[in-house]
């Protein structure tokens, strides 16, 4: 016990410092490459899918974006199988150099514009190479860095690869913003965009350097040395029950909350402030920007504390909050981010009245504008796409869907495709197109698609909330990697955690901007999203009180 406690209260050594330094600076490499398609999801729609209408393309473009995620187990399963056979340090060596590959590929990648349909499928694939690189490069760093740290101190010292996610945004943020304010937003649109994707290429050259002068980790050296690795660590870590049984219950009762709490606190905020809030771009990415310069120390706060009462508390309880709170965070961030529009949704109520079960699924990632051709969707739609909520009201089978604003009525037009039905008629494209304006016309006049106005905006109130959930993140994130590497034996540890975290962020979180676009498109109902993570986070949080049990005593080296 004497021992311990000395080992924990020593300082931190040179050798300490370099590891974690070289492990988070490289990952926050990693991050910014993956996180520079998720701020830029707009423009790519545009570049990238513009065979779609604007709300197919967008959808499309965060299905791109989730086609990272989706394979992220595979990368997982890959990458943590040769970390556990032949190191920790080469296996992420080789995972940073496929990310920036890719990322850098983008950049140059032509437009839909130019290569048709070869650019959208060239950008998947890409998109899924970044997203097999990062599942094998979470699990590498944090199973490096913890394997380094002494007893009683794993929480900080990993906490620090914590921060690399939330420090990854915030560099894709800045490198965003300095180019589009050198060069202008429409030079931006049109070829800017690429700048930060080519700009990575500096920064894989600086991380490939700095890991290559890494030294593998003592407990794969001491376990090496002494023949126990593992010889098949897929089948000793999803083929054997008792191992498999961690797994599963790491997902559910850790990862799976953690990964919605994260993507709701950073990226649903950024895409409620932009799109439902209508804050302009800039305004927007610096608000968060500032609040995760504000929030990211917690990350060190929570994984120290964490060795001292513990992780599961901390992760248990910022799944709590989180549920307890979004439904009352958001729709204070819209009132302090643009009242005007809290205002005009109070006074001008929208209704569509129509058959509702000629209405389609507004959220479809798959649709087009001429799949929507019954008057309900055509009404639907044009709220849909403007970001204006409604509630439905069942209509009279056989006529045609009315929209009440305030005290208009509007009456939505059928789509008539035409005979090679690859689009409207002409008459039916006139009336749809009117239809849309006068509509637009409306909400416009009652101010329901009025833009944030910077001078009535409370941005001390907008950070203060964006900070709050930051935080929130903070508390899941910051001690899971140190609870994750310690549920393991060091033979299967790489893969073992790996797949848990990365099906979580991956499945769980990936999908989250998607999904979450998908419920408020499909129901008009601009806060039906926040269901999402509110249910996976009380999911985890009843799954992680039952199961999962407390690790920050565990001895890792002494679990080979």
């Amino acid at each position: 016990m004497a021992t311990s406690t000395a080992t924990a209260s020593a300082p931190m050594t040179k050798e300490e410092r370099k590891v974690i330094f070289a492990s988070s600076l490289g990952t926050v490499f990693e991050w910014y490459d993956f996180y520079l398609y998720g701020s830029l999801a707009a423009i790519i729609a545009r570049q990238f899918f513009s065979g779609l209408d604007p709300t197919s393309a967008y959808i499309f473009a965060l299905l791109a974006f989730a086609a990272g995620f989706l394979v992220r187990p595979f990368g997982a399963i890959f990458f943590g199988r040769l970390g556990d056979m032949i190191g920790r340090k080469y296996t992420f060596l080789v995972t940073i150099l496929i990310m920036g590959a890719s990322t850098f590929i983008v950049g140059l990648l032509p437009s839909y514009a130019s290569i048709g349909m070869a650019a959208p499928v060239i950008l998947i694939v890409l998109r899924m190479l970044q997203g097999l690189a990062l599942g094998g490069e979470y699990g590498g760093a944090a199973t490096y860095v913890a394997e380094h740290a002494p007893h009683g101190k794993r929480g900080a010292y990993t906490a620090w690869i914590q921060t690399t996610a939330t420090l990854g945004l915030f560099l894709s943020l800045l490198v965003i913003l300095g180019v589009r304010t050198a060069i202008g937003d429409k030079e931006f649109g049109d070829w800017g965009w690429r700048v930060p994707f080519l700009l990575s290429v500096v920064l894989l050259g600086i991380s490939v350097w700095i890991r290559l002068s890494l030294n593998e980790s003592p407990a794969f050296q001491k376990m090496k040395s002494e023949g126990k690795t593992s010889k098949a660590p897929l089948t000793e870590s999803f083929g054997e029950w008792k191992n498999l049984k961690v797994v599963i219950i790491a997902l559910l009762g850790l990862t799976a909350g953690q990964a919605v709490v994260w993507y709701t606190g950073q990226f649903y905020a950024l895409f409620f402030l932009t799109t439902i809030a209508k804050v302009d771009a800039t305004t927007a990415n610096l608000l968060i920007a500032a609040s995760l310069l504000i929030g990211t120390p917690f990350f060190i706060v929570f994984g120290s504390l964490s060795d001292k009462i513990g992780r599961k508390p901390i992760i248990m309880g910022g799944c709590l909050i989180a549920a307890l709170t979004y439904f009352t965070v958001f729709p204070m961030l819209l009132n302090y981010a643009n009242p005007a529009l809290v205002e005009a949704q109070r006074v001008s109520k929208v209704t569509v009245t129509a058959n509702l079960a000629e209405c389609s699924f507004q959220g479809s990632p798959i649709a087009r504008d001429i799949d929507f051709r019954t008057s309900c969707d055509i009404a639907k739609r044009a709220l849909t796409q403007s970001y204006i909520p409604y509630l439905s009201v069942q209509g009279t089978a056989g006529t045609a869907a009315t929209i009440t604003l305030g005290d208009k009525v509007l009456t939505a037009p059928v789509g008539v495709l035409n005979e090679k039905r690859n689009g409207f008629t002409p008459e039916s494209a006139k009336a749809i197109a009117d239809f849309r304006k006068e509509l637009a016309d409306t909400a416009k006049a009652a101010s329901l698609t009025v833009p944030a106005d910077p001078a009535k905006m409370n941005k001390g109130m907008v950070l203060v909330i964006l900070v709050f959930l930051v935080i929130l993140v903070t508390m899941v994130y910051g001690p899971i990697a140190a609870m994750l590497v310690e549920l393991f034996p060091t033979r299967i540890r790489y893969t073992s955690m790996s797949l848990p975290y990365h099906i979580g962020n991956g499945w769980f979180g990936g999908l989250l901007p998607t999904t979450a676009f998908a419920m408020v498109a499909a129901t008009g109902d601009i806060y039906y999203g926040l269901w999402y993570p509110v249910i996976v986070a009380t999911g985890t949080f009843i799954i992680g009180m039952i199961f999962i049990k407390e690790t920050k005593d565990v001895d890792i080296y002494a679990r080979d």
